[in-house]
């Protein structure tokens, strides 16, 4: 943590920093999007979906969500979490394995890791234990490996699915799966949601709820401060998170005691806030 977010921290009587970067289910805020989009995961996960999608924007809070599923799965359900896999098609079974924690060798077939991996969801089918593989960024994935991946959903035992899937991504992947050549993929989606920004009320929900988990015992924001976040980080919450983090370093070095609009003016006229000025501009064009 730097020094700068600690002399905030004593300044606004917080015990820790309310608006990291970094996933944390601890600060999870349930917005009415992000609980029907968890909810759409649980039902895919418990009622046995080949395929559940989950698409959203850079900086929604998918991944968050992700993590606070890891943290409520019970022992009788294996998890493998896979970021960015990529290359061809022998390649995607070796990050499964290793998602798995199964070890390969180098030398090791095509045939030899279908074999490996069939093997290993028979193991825990007799185990009492489903698979699902969860892809994150999954809207990085291609054709050919997208046909993989529903080929592995053939795998059975009885009426019994063997392995079940969670493809979680930016809105681009609902494009891919729409297209022509991957019907069949498409039909295996059983649940699925596309997960939008925040509205203006609910970013400001967001930003006291996320101030009083990290200990403030009052409202620092004001109520101009964050219809000026809003307006410029058009709800994502990553780019929520980003603005008012500066916020609270430039209350601090005016030594003001809450963070008002003419903070939030300052903080974009210097220019700090470069992400949200660039998605801005995006839009525009």
């Amino acid at each position: 943590m730097s020094e700068v977010a600690k002399i905030y921290m004593e300044k606004f009587g917080l015990d820790q920093r309310p608006f990291s970067l970094v996933p944390d289910p601890d600060f999870l805020f349930w917005s009415p999007g992000h609980r029907r989009a968890y909810t759409m995961l649980e039902y895919g996960l418990y009622t046995g979906a080949p395929i559940t999608l989950i698409s959203g924007d850079v900086g929604i809070g998918k991944t968050t969500l992700l993590h606070h599923l890891l943290k409520q799965v019970g022992e009788d359900i294996t998890i493998g979490l896979i970021a960015n896999a990529h290359g061809g098609r022998g390649d995607l079974l070796r990050w499964v394995l290793m998602a798995l924690d199964q070890t390969t060798t180098p030398e090791s077939s095509y045939v030899d890791l279908f074999k490996q991996f069939q093997t290993f969801l028979i193991e825990e089918y007799a185990e009492g234990r489903k698979v699902v593989l969860i892809f994150d960024e999954a809207q990085n994935l291609d054709r050919e490996t997208l046909e993989e991946l529903r080929m592995f959903t053939n795998i059975n035992a009885n009426k019994d699915e063997l392995l079940q899937l969670i493809l979680v991504g930016q809105p681009e992947l609902r494009t891919l799966v729409r297209r022509p050549d991957l019907t069949q993929f498409a039909q295996r989606i059983a649940a699925s949601f596309h997960l939008s920004a925040m509205d203006e009320a609910t970013v400001t929900e967001y930003i006291h709820h996320r101030m009083e988990r990290a200990g403030a015992e009052r409202r620092i924001f004001t109520p101009e401060a964050t219809s000026r976040i809003f307006g410029a980080t058009q709800g994502i919450p990553r780019l929520v998170n980003q603005l008012a983090d500066f916020a609270l370093i430039y209350a601090s070095s005016d030594d003001l005691d809450e963070v008002d609009g003419t903070t939030i003016e300052n903080v974009l006229r210097d220019g700090v806030f470069f992400a949200g000025v660039l998605r801005l501009e995006n839009a525009v064009i």
